[in-house]
């Protein structure tokens, strides 16, 4: 009897892996062992780096955000407590956008925030 293998689908899993190991140097583009670790830790630092992304961004957006209330003569965290007593829904990326974009609404934002400090 006839040795069964299944070629065409192993093929496929082979085409496939090689296919995501586009762009990779050395053998690790065609050697299929190599390949196949490159890959999945490829796919797992992608996985772990769209998380971090998110993170550094908040951070970012934080320091701008820091920055544009020292000129308006307020700390961060007093502008934050003040926008929310304020029942300001502003999220800290439109803020600072708002911060480098637009700096005189900025300023009457952070003045809102004054008042419902005092």
């Amino acid at each position: 009897m006839v040795r069964a293998t299944n070629a065409v689908a192993s093929h496929r899993r082979k085409k496939r892996l090689l296919k995501q190991a586009k762009g990779f140097v050395g053998d690790r583009k065609n050697h299929l062992r190599l390949t196949k670790d490159a890959v999945l830790r490829a796919l797992a630092y992608n996985y772990r780096h769209r998380k971090e992304k998110k993170r550094e961004f908040r951070s970012l957006w934080i320091v701008r955000i820091g920055a544009a209330a020292k000129i308006n003569g307020m700390s961060y965290s007093k502008l934050i407590c003040g926008l929310k007593k304020a029942k300001c829904e502003l999220d800290r990326k439109v803020l600072a956008d708002m911060a480098i974009c637009d700096p005189h609404s900025f300023a009457a934002v952070a003045g809102r925030a004054k008042q419902a400090l005092a």
